[in-house]
């Protein structure tokens, strides 16, 4: 695939990638905990324990984004924005050129 330089305008995070993994991680973890507890291994027991809560947080704030969706902006006082359109961007890069060319 080409790149077009505009590609961060386009950006999007494989949240339901890094889902499936948190799911995986808290899985495992909740799994390993009960098994080093029935096992009397306290220690490695609360690791495991440690790494499912770990994991847990990450499956919220994971859900969290994908509810706020594409269109997330950060703030109240940052307003939504427009996307850019393929016009628009190849016009902004002919007058960004053109100012490079005469030495603005």
């Amino acid at each position: 695939m080409r790149r077009t330089g505009y590609e961060p305008t386009q950006a999007r995070s494989p949240l339901r990638l890094r889902f499936g993994l948190a799911v995986c991680g808290l899985v495992w973890g909740i799994g390993a905990a009960v098994g080093f507890a029935l096992f009397d291994q306290p220690g490695w027991a609360a690791l495991c324990a440690a790494i499912a809560a770990l994991a847990a947080v990450d499956c919220v704030v994971v859900v969290r984004h994908m509810r706020q969706g594409a269109r997330y902006q950060p703030g109240r006082d940052v307003p939504p924005y427009e996307p850019v359109h393929e016009r628009e961007h190849a016009r902004r890069g002919a007058d960004r050129d053109d100012a490079h060319r005469r030495g603005r």
